[in-house]
């Protein structure tokens, strides 16, 4: 044996380790392969995870816009139609002039008629500017509302107590029943000084147009656009998003009157500055300019539709064509499920989009 190890010690040696070597690559090879399949199921299984939390966002986020088109706009919509039919009345303006036949004076006849002209385009252009605005508005209102919502939920379901699920839904039920009651702003509080605002600027864009005036197709679309931008533009930056909203709800409250923390405020006033951050930006700013401009748009063609004869598309006067706008605001101003003018604006790519990414977006 001593002798076979001196003659044959280094092969020996030489062949231990080698074994050695292939048995710690082995076991090596062998680590890495499981640490490699556990990696990829972790991954699977986050992937999964990744797929499931999209599918529910998913349907959360289709099931707010359902909640939007089945109740919130509704509502809204019947106090907005009250409002409008109540705060600008041409009907006594009509009788006048009925009543008035051979009676009234020349001067006094066209006083009434140029009355019963900007009564009439504010009235219309009033109700295009605020179903278009309430609905969008109300879209962010509720986006917000249910994207914080989930977030707070989800988070909350991770701890897997129902003790800290308590704790984390910080928007109190008050709050979210305050925040989306807001809406009504624009027709409790806003719409004296919108009607007056509004009717300035029809005033402005028509000043000089006369009764015998032939207005087309194109002529009313220009008219009611010019309009809408003459009064958009008119004030500070933004001042329409002071007809939707009040204006000190834009500011954080962290403590009540007497010093103590109020996070009940906050959270509202959380939300309402959320929101206000929206209206006010460039993006939205686009949506409205859009929605606007599509509903003006599809209001005309529906005008010229209903004409008489074509009265519309190969032009009429404007005395013969006021009667015909007080026919459409009951159209324009029509519930949701009815309103042909908000499902196409509901139904712009650029409006889904928009509403997507906020919804999507986290909350800071």
């Amino acid at each position: 044996i001593r002798g076979l190890w001196s003659k044959h010690r280094r092969k020996i040696l030489v062949t231990a380790g080698c074994l050695g070597s292939g048995y710690l690559l082995y076991k090596l090879y062998n680590s890495h392969t499981r640490r490699l399949a556990d990696l990829q199921r972790q991954l699977a299984n986050d992937r999964e995870h990744d797929e499931n939390i999209k599918a529910q966002m998913k349907a959360h986020f289709e099931n707010i816009q359902m909640i939007v088109d089945s109740t919130t706009l509704p509502h809204a919509m019947r106090c907005l139609s009250i409002s409008i039919r109540e705060e600008i009345d041409v009907s006594s303006v009509m009788e006048r002039l009925n009543r008035g036949k051979g009676v009234l004076s020349q001067s006094e006849k066209l006083h009434l008629w140029d009355q019963l002209k900007i009564l009439s385009f504010t009235r219309m252009v009033l109700s295009l500017w605020s179903v278009t605005m309430l609905s969008l508005y109300i879209r962010v209102q509720v986006n917000i509302l249910g994207r914080h919502l989930y977030v707070d939920t989800a988070r909350a379901l991770d701890t897997s107590s129902s003790h800290l699920l308590e704790e984390l839904d910080v928007i109190d039920r008050d709050d979210e029943q305050k925040f989306l009651s807001s809406a009504d702003f624009l027709v409790t509080n806003a719409m004296p000084g919108l009607i007056s605002n509004m009717q300035s600027a029809v005033s402005e864009v028509l000043k000089g147009m006369q009764l015998k005036d032939v207005i087309t197709t194109r002529v009313l679309q220009e008219t009611l656009l010019r309009i809408v931008d003459v009064f958009m533009s008119s004030g500070s930056p933004h001042h329409w998003v002071d007809y939707l909203m009040m204006p000190q709800d834009t500011k954080l409250s962290r403590t009540t009157s007497d010093g103590s923390s109020d996070e009940t405020v906050s959270k509202f006033n959380q939300l309402m500055v959320e929101t206000r951050q929206v209206l006010i930006s460039t993006e939205f700013t686009d949506i409205v300019e859009i929605s606007l401009k599509c509903f003006t748009d599809a209001l005309v063609e529906e005008m010229e539709t209903q004409s008489i004869s074509g009265g519309l598309a190969t032009g009429m006067p404007l005395a013969k064509m006021l009667p015909q706008i007080e026919k459409t605001i009951p159209v324009i101003i029509a519930e949701p499920g009815k309103n042909q003018f908000l499902q196409l604006i509901r139904d712009m790519s650029e409006v889904q989009v928009f509403f997507t990414l906020l919804y999507a977006s986290m909350p800071q």
